[in-house]
């Protein structure tokens, strides 16, 4: 009897109110052993192998970009100056989690804080090299303006209708390196190009088939040629780069090398119907890995949040889960989660660090960052610069014999805030 009581006991102890199986002697020490673990895209996520160069890399660019977003607002502004205290509203706006005067203290090379002479607010204006850049940023920017028509038109051309919508493309203006205006300065422009369907959606006039071709189709092209590989080997494989540290698990190469022979439709070829089987699905996820992988080669730095790739999901026909597709291929890209977003790279366009084959706008853009990355360091030279500057001034600025004081209070005082 009492042992029947205490199996009861036990029993009661050990069991879940809310679960309908009621655990035993015989099955409660061997439930954890059996439970399979979870397999989600946030703890494949968490599980990755880290690639510490390219997340330092991100955590940079973040930094970078706010500035850029910064000094975006701040020169759609009448005066060449804002007060700190109207920057400080801007905070939510470019995603910043400390203060605006901080951030703005921490980065000299880029942000100039100065009293008005007048109000006797802190103000802030951007320095005379960050300034140098920019410019130097906007003629490169006007240089490549075919080389921004044919990325534009190679997007078209990947998309389902041949059609983009405008809000898409202003979220990776940046990325691909388009011009602010690009709507007035490329696209009606080029209107033998491009047309607007309505205020929101840019249509492709006419496909051009010389550049119906990938990045990575010229990839496959080399390596047939340089290596001697078969056709069957490479006609339809990938770059494949693994980060160092990458535990491969058992029969991995064997997947691997079945998922590089999977025939698919081209980025920029016209999908027909697709098939539920599980052969069309590999077709169909395989297709949507050459449109990112196509996406990300047209980009000026090969990298992208992968946020801003759901606004193109409809219009270039990317039905799947893109963080799991991108999770599933860490040999092509990888996904860094430092700055609080997630950014993923093209992984064969880097190399410890740094991109393999930059271009124009990018070295521009190493030099921001280079500015960056001073921090509060040789600021020495910025009191120089700033002396000199001052003796030009005030030089430029002396009360010439015989005018009253009427004629220089009045341009002092244009010169205050709004």
């Amino acid at each position: 009897m009492k042992v029947k009581l205490h199996l009861t006991n036990y029993f009661h102890f050990h069991s879940s109110p809310t679960s309908p199986i009621k655990f035993g002697p015989f099955n409660h020490f061997v439930q954890k052993r059996w439970k399979k673990p979870a397999d989600t895209a946030q703890t494949r996520l968490e599980n990755r192998t880290r690639d510490l160069k390219l997340d330092l890399l991100t955590s940079q660019t973040r930094k970078l970009n706010i500035a850029l977003q910064l000094l975006d607002i701040m020169s759609q502004r009448r005066r060449p100056y804002v007060s700190v205290q109207i920057m400080s509203r801007w905070t939510n706006l470019v995603g910043l989690n400390v203060g605006m005067g901080d951030f703005l203290r921490e980065y000299p090379h880029v942000f100039e804080i100065f009293i008005h002479p007048v109000r006797k607010n802190v103000c802030c204006s951007v320095t005379e090299k960050m300034m140098g850049l920019i410019e130097e940023e906007k003629s490169v920017l006007k240089e490549s303006e075919l080389e921004n028509v044919r990325r534009i038109k190679k997007l078209l051309m990947m998309s389902k209708e041949g059609m983009l919508h405008l809000h898409a493309l202003r979220l990776v203006r940046r990325e691909l390196g388009l011009p602010l205006d690009f709507r007035e300065s490329i696209l009606r422009k080029y209107s033998d190009d491009f047309k607007l369907v309505d205020l929101e959606v840019v249509a492709l006039v006419k496909r051009d088939e010389c550049l119906a071709v990938s990045d990575v189709e010229k990839w496959r092209e080399k390596e047939y040629r340089e290596k001697w590989l078969s056709e069957f080997e490479t006609k339809y494989a990938f770059p494949i780069y693994f980060p160092t540290g990458f535990k491969k698990e058992k029969g991995f190469n064997e997947k691997l090398k079945n998922w590089q022979r999977v025939s698919y439709v081209k980025p920029y070829e016209k999908e027909g119907k697709r098939s539920r089987t599980k052969g069309g699905i590999e077709r169909l996820e395989k297709r949507v890995v050459a449109i990112l992988h196509e996406f990300l080669s047209l980009t000026i730095e090969k990298m992208m949040d992968v946020e801003r790739f759901v606004h193109f999901r409809k219009d270039l026909g990317m039905d799947v889960n893109l963080r799991e597709l991108l999770l599933n291929h860490p040999g092509i890209f990888y996904i860094s989660t430092k700055g609080g977003t997630q950014t993923v790279f093209l992984r064969e366009a880097y190399c410890k660090g740094g991109l393999i084959d930059p271009n124009p706008l990018y070295n521009v853009q190493r030099k921001m960052m280079d500015l960056i990355l001073l921090h509060r360091r040789n600021t020495n030279e910025l009191k120089v610069e700033k002396v000199s500057n001052e003796k030009r001034n005030a030089s430029s600025s002396k009360i010439v014999e015989g005018t009253s004081d009427g004629d220089w209070v009045i341009p002092l005082l244009e010169r205050s805030d709004d």
